[in-house]
């Protein structure tokens, strides 16, 4: 593949997508496992196994906000590259990768002051009680350590699956996740270190994946190197990069505010456990979402491509197919869980009290997951093709129009109020997919129009 440097434009699109998504879907997967496998262990402490986990849960929107800032500069600077190798001017593109390296860096530095600073502060605002602060402070203090190798892992990553190299990102996302997996019950189990163990095997882990991404795109592999010379930030280069990234960094930090909201509601109306709960039916979703951001992701390179040479016939079979692999993929995993929702809960808890308040509220929460690939498949079409308004649109809809309204109001209008607030994610979804289809179908027919004339 690496051969044919035009291999985007010229190779079947349907063989091509399968050959991106594969490796991109495992590599989602295992990217998954970082804070999924934490939670896993942490769950099974002997004794405050249930408090750790929630501890750890509270810390899951500070850990969206790293992630959505990594999203901010990648997810705009990637398709963007992508759009200028389809117009084979490979010097542009070399240059967004390097202003983007170095944007990362800056915001990684910034990042990592604000959360040392005001971790304990921000963790009580985002939903930790008294009896599970001291957990989340545990692994905040030491993951905070890590936000650069996060930064740079996820963020550079995407240069490499944006050049076609998908089988190189999943190997960069695996050699983290092998070591995360290896490490953690080391340090949680046998040095007894706890969540802090947890923190620690995560950051190491990813400090080694960080390294990998960068001497690839430093070798003789990659079409895109990183030149010091491209280094110094140009607002020419990274604004329209971090303008199109916006809706990823929407998208990713909306889930820590939806977070915060969904907690703070949830401890008023059913307590720790109802927190708790929360947990396990985010990494529920990640389980979801994840797979459906990695075709999408395959998916990405042909259509920025594609677009960059002014092949509309392409483009519009690539989003047909991504459709179609989106929507069947979210159809059969809703319903798994409308089947066996106890399955997934339980592999993150033994506690019979918390799988079965759990377990009901799963199929609940994730009443609308039928639906969402086509919410994933339009708006990473929008990002491909370097729409930034549109994507950003949809972004802010989804969350702030129709899901954080939903999570005070739908308590009121039903007689279990904590049943109430799990219900608000699936209304917001049904919803979102409805308003984003029909934006789509206009402004997709206009940029195909644009590349035709």
């Amino acid at each position: 593949m690496q051969d044919n440097k035009n291999f985007l434009g010229t190779e079947p699109v349907g063989k091509l997508l399968l050959k991106l998504s594969v490796p991109t879907v495992i590599a989602q997967l295992i990217n998954m496992l970082y804070n999924i496998v934490d939670r896993i262990y942490i769950g099974h402490i002997p004794g405050d196994g249930s408090l750790a986990l929630t501890g750890v849960g509270v810390c899951m929107p500070i850990i969206m906000i790293v992630s959505a800032f990594a999203a901010l500069v990648s997810s705009g600077g990637a398709p963007r590259a992508s759009i200028y190798m389809g117009k084979q001017d490979n010097d542009s593109a070399e240059n967004i990768l390097s202003n983007c390296f170095s944007l990362q860096i800056i915001v990684s530095v910034i990042l990592t002051v604000i959360l040392l600073i005001w971790g304990k502060d921000l963790l009580l605002a985002f939903g930790a009680s008294e009896n599970t602060i001291s957990y989340a402070v545990d692994y905040m203090n030491i993951y905070a350590f890590g936000t650069l190798f996060v930064q740079l892992t996820l963020g550079m990553n995407a240069f490499i699956t944006a050049q076609g190299f998908t089988s190189i990102s999943m190997v960069s996302v695996l050699i983290g996740a092998v070591c995360n997996i290896t490490l953690d019950p080391i340090f949680i189990f046998v040095l007894h270190m706890g969540v802090k163990g947890a923190a620690l095997a995560t950051i190491i882990s990813q400090a080694i994946s960080t390294i990998w991404v960068v001497l690839f795109l430093c070798g003789k592999k990659t079409q895109l190197h990183l030149r010091k010379k491209y280094m110094r930030l140009v607002p020419k280069v990274i604004l329209p990069c971090v303008a199109l990234g916006l809706a990823a960094f929407i998208m990713q930090a909306s889930e820590s505010v939806v977070s915060v909201c969904f907690n703070s509601s949830l401890l008023r109306y059913g307590g720790d456990i109802a927190v708790g709960a929360m947990t396990i039916l985010t990494s529920v979703m990640q389980f979801a979402m994840l797979p459906l951001q990695g075709i999408a992701q395959g998916a990405q390179p042909i259509s920025s491509y594609n677009y960059g040479a002014k092949n509309a016939d392409r483009v519009k079979k690539t989003f047909r197919l991504l459709l179609i692999v989106c929507l069947s993929y979210s159809a059969i995993l809703w319903a798994a869980v409308q089947l066996v929702p106890r399955m997934f809960v339980s592999i993150f808890t033994a506690d019979t009290s918390l799988i079965d308040f759990t377990s009901p509220m799963l199929k609940i929460y994730l009443g609308g997951l039928f639906l969402f690939g086509i919410q994933i498949a339009c708006q990473m079409t929008f990002t491909s093709l370097g729409k930034a308004v549109n994507s950003i649109i949809v972004a802010v809809v989804r969350k702030f129009v129709l899901l954080i309204p939903l999570i005070y109001i739908i308590p009121h209008m039903v007689s279990n109020p904590t049943t109430g607030v799990y219900m608000a994610e699936p209304i917001a979804d049904i919803i979102a997919v409805l308003f984003t289809s029909v934006l789509f179908t206009i402004q997709f027919k206009k940029a195909l129009a644009e590349i035709r004339n």
